[in-house]
């Protein structure tokens, strides 16, 4: 008797289970996205975009997932269709448990702005290109003059990390400009000098003999004494008077 009823038990057990099984299925798969969450993780520092501008974004590609069934949405589309977006670098969009769909937004890094008579844009942290925003504007190096693509994302942005990674160089330089020949001049914040960097090759090497130069004569014929400093030459620092 006792056995039968352990049967019956577990049989009841067994079948209730399986029944909230599908019910919660069922029910999960009938569930609609009640919510949208969107959060700009680097918003305080930048401001490329905003979630106005992202949901704008869904709206247009038809990806706004709210009062869609949840099985519909589509975190991959969504996550590419944002990322189309020249301004942001990375998109994490995914369905929470409570039925909500969140995304986590960061924005690019500019390092460097070219305002050149070849066109006017950021490069990033990453090396690609970013479009001019009219609601910001970052304060990172500017370079003038004649500035290829090719060079912008290369040469130069090696340069512009440089500068990012060096406080000292960082605080000194506030514009670059790049001459026809790929020469390139430098024009610090400190000072009423000019610097020729010549071409960005082994530019380390030259800027620290250039800080050597500072730190052992600039102390004592100071700032104003020279109008240009000349580094294009290996291991030679070549002064001009004003």
């Amino acid at each position: 008797m006792i056995r039968i009823v352990s049967i019956v038990i577990a049989s009841l057990l067994a079948a209730y289970i399986v029944f909230a099984l599908f019910f919660l299925t069922r029910t999960r798969q009938d569930d609609v996205c009640h919510g949208l969450r969107i959060e700009v993780k680097d918003s305080l520092d930048k401001h490329f975009v905003n979630e106005a501008d992202i949901l704008r974004t869904l709206r247009n590609a038809g990806l706004d997932p709210r009062r869609h069934p949840l099985e519909e949405v589509n975190t991959d589309r969504i996550e590419t269709e944002l990322l189309k977006n020249e301004m942001i670098a990375q998109v994490e969009a995914y369905k929470t448990p409570s039925g909500m769909v969140k995304m986590e937004v960061w924005q690019k890094m500019p390092i460097l702005r070219v305002m050149s008579v070849r066109g006017n844009y950021y490069v990033d942290d990453r090396g690609t290109l970013m479009p001019i925003s009219q609601r910001y504007t970052a304060h990172v190096p500017i370079v003038n003059g004649y500035v290829e693509k090719e060079l912008a994302v290369t040469d130069l942005y090696k340069f512009a990390l440089f500068l990012q990674e060096n406080e000292f160089w960082n605080d000194q330089i506030e514009q670059i400009y790049v001459y026809p020949d790929h020469d390139v001049e430098l024009i610090p914040r400190v000072g009423s000098h000019r610097i020729l960097l010549g071409t960005l090759d082994d530019f380390e090497e030259k800027l620290a003999n250039l800080r050597l130069f500072y730190e052992q004569a600039v102390p004592k014929l100071g700032w104003e004494k020279y109008g240009m400093i000349n580094l294009k030459y290996k291991n030679q620092i070549v002064c001009t008077k004003k």
